[in-house]
C-alpha cells in the first residue's frame, strides 16, 4: 500500500522541484548508505521521519511525521532540511534563551510539533535521526548558514494577517487536501491534520503564524506553491486561530488562549 511519504519525492520530481539544496548540496540517495550497522541506522532514522507514529510510537503523541514539515524525508530545501539543520548544531536559540545540540532540538520537535514526549538521550530513535541528518549533511561544512535551511523568509506585506481573508484562502486552496475541518484525510495517501488533537500543540514552531506562513508560501499547496506573501500570513493565522493541543510549558489552560 502506498502512504504519502513515499510518493512525495516522486511528486516532488514530477511537478520539477529538486530535493537538493539551492546553494548546490545534493543530499545522497538512501540506497547509497553504507551496508554496515551505521547504515542501518541510517535507514531507520528515514523511516522514523517518513512514518513518526509507528516508527516512533512510544515518543509521538499525534498524527504528524516529521517529513510532514520537513519535507521529502528532510531532504528539500527552503522546508527545513535535516541536513541544513544538522550542521547549523549546537547554536543558542531564542526560544529555550541557551545552546541547544541538535539532538535537543530533536526532542524539542517531538515535544511540540509532534505532541509527544522527548526521545531519551541515548535511545535508538534519537540516534537514528541523528545518523539519518548526519547522512543527508555529508559534504556540508560545519557553522556557516546554509542556504535552503528553515523556511524562506517573507516579505512586510504593509497589512496584518487576516483569519476572515485566510479563511476564504483555505477553503480555496487547503480544504481539498486537509479537510474542511483541518483533522486531515486518512487514507492510501493521508493528508497530515492542521488543528485539532491529533495535530502540533500551541509551542510548535508552526503555531507562529509567521513560521507558519513562510512554510506556506515556499511549499503549499504542495508541488505548487501559488499563494502571494499575504495570503500565506492570512491562512497561517486562521489555522492557528483553530483549537489545538496545549503548549505543555503552560498546562492545559493554554488551551483557551
Amino acid at each position: 500500500m502506498a502512504s504519502w511519504h513515499s510518493i512525495l519525492p516522486a511528486l516532488l520530481l514530477a511537478v520539477g522541484i529538486p530535493s537538493h539544496g539551492r546553494d548546490g548540496h545534493r543530499p545522497p540517495a538512501l540506497d547509497t548508505a553504507p551496508q554496515d550497522k551505521y547504515g542501518d541506522l541510517v535507514k531507520m532514522g528515514y523511516a522514523i521521519i517518513t512514518n513518526t507514529p509507528d516508527k516512533a510510537s512510544r515518543y509521538s503523541g499525534n498524527r504528524l511525521s516529521c517529513t510532514n514539515c520537513h519535507l521529502d524525508g528532510g531532504r528539500k530545501a527552503g522546508a527545513a532540511p535535516l541536513w541544513a539543520a544538522f550542521v547549523a548544531y549546537p547554536a543558542w536559540r531564542i526560544k529555550t534563551d541557551r545552546v541547544d545540540t541538535f539532538d535537543e532540538r530533536v526532542q524539542q520537535c517531538f515535544r511540540y510539533s509532534l505532541n509527544g514526549i522527548p526521545p531519551a538521550f541515548g535511545s535508538i530513535e534519537l540516534t537514528a535521526i541523528a545518523a539519518y541528518s548526519h547522512f543527508l549533511a555529508r559534504g556540508l561544512a560545519v557553522g556557516p548558514e546554509t542556504p535552503g535551511r528553515g523556511f524562506p523568509l517573507l516579505a512586510k506585506t504593509g497589512q496584518d494577517p487576516n483569519r476572515d481573508r485566510g479563511r476564504v484562502v483555505y477553503r480555496q486552496h487547503c480544504q481539498v487536501c486537509h479537510g474542511e475541518d483541518g483533522t486531515g484525510i486518512p487514507g492510501q495517501t493521508p493528508m497530515p491534520p492542521l488543528w485539532g488533537f491529533a495535530s502540533y500543540n500551541k509551542g510548535a514552531g508552526m503555531a507562529t503564524v509567521t513560521t507558519a506562513a513562510a512554510f506556506i508560501r515556499a511549499n503549499m499547496p504542495l508541488g505548487k506553491p501559488v499563494l502571494t506573501d499575504q495570503e500565506a500570513l492570512d491562512v497561517a493565522a486562521y489555522i492557528n486561530a483553530q483549537v489545538r493541543p496545549p503548549d505543555p510549558r503552560r498546562g492545559l489552560l493554554s488551551i483557551f488562549r
